[in-house]
């Protein structure tokens, strides 16, 4: 059986060597241990056996470990503006040896590979063509459970405890352009050269829903509700948020979300 326990306290133990009083660091911590969660729960629902669900478990607990280190040495995690987190973190682990300080007994035969893919790709905008069905299965998942937790992050964490030292470089308020608007009627992910403020992340991150591959994944962020959080056109006294056409596309993109997703929220 996979040790558990022995793998949070070498997490722990790496992540404490880092700036836990800075708020950056403390809500990074959460959200690993969330995904690791949240990978597990879907792993199980998608009927892997235990050792395939404990690689699911491992992969979210490891996901995001570069992240401490781009905190470290650029004050952000806008990777546009720092270093790709994922293969910093896939550097870490596989290329400078952090890997070797986990227990790996209990996981299934060959899983270095496919942990590796998966962990670098977990935050691309696409997954490579090629991959076998076992590792896009792993990376599938890894990247549902990511996302998941990143509409709690962004629903419920102020933007500037968010992104730190990058929060001045991106303006207050722009609709959303026809670039990001085609992203929306096209069912995928805005890339990141589009996305110029603070309107056009809320559409750019909602739009991650179209990117969910499992059922369960949808089902989990439509019960937590944060994503109807994201979407939503007023505050919590009835003041709009937004302009009148930033709520109109924000309803726009409801209605496609619901579209794709067969289901209303």
């Amino acid at each position: 059986m996979f040790d558990k326990e022995q793998a949070k306290d070498v997490f722990l133990r790496y992540a404490e060597a880092y700036d836990t009083q800075n708020i950056l660091i403390s809500h990074k911590i959460e959200h690993t241990f969330r995904v690791a969660t949240l990978s597990e729960r879907y792993a199980k629902a998608l009927g892997m056996c235990a050792e395939d669900t404990a690689l699911a478990w491992f992969l979210g607990l490891l996901h995001d470990i570069g992240r401490f280190e781009q905190v470290r040495r650029f004050g952000t995690f806008v990777d546009s503006q720092s270093v790709d987190h994922a293969e910093l973190s896939g550097d870490i682990l596989f290329r400078d040896g952090l890997l070797d300080r986990f227990p790996e007994e209990g996981l299934p035969e060959a899983w270095k590979e496919t942990a590796e893919i998966s962990i670098r790709q977990h935050n691309k905008l696409r997954l490579p063509d090629g991959l076998d069905a076992r590792t896009l299965s792993f990376a599938e998942l890894l990247r549902d459970a990511d996302k998941t937790d990143i509409f709690r992050v962004i629903a419920s964490i102020p933007f500037e405890d968010r992104v730190g030292s990058s929060k001045a470089s991106f303006q207050d308020t722009m609709e959303a352009s026809p670039e990001v608007m085609a992203c929306v009627y096209e069912h995928r992910c805005v890339p990141a050269r589009l996305r110029h403020s603070h309107f056009e992340g809320r559409v750019s991150h909602c739009c991650m829903a179209f990117e969910l591959v499992f059922e369960v994944s949808r089902r989990t962020v439509k019960e937590e509700g944060y994503l109807r959080i994201l979407l939503a056109e007023t505050d919590a006294e009835g003041n709009q948020i937004w302009t009148d056409r930033e709520t109109e596309q924000l309803r726009i993109l409801r209605h496609e979300i619901e579209k794709a997703w067969g289901v209303s929220f």
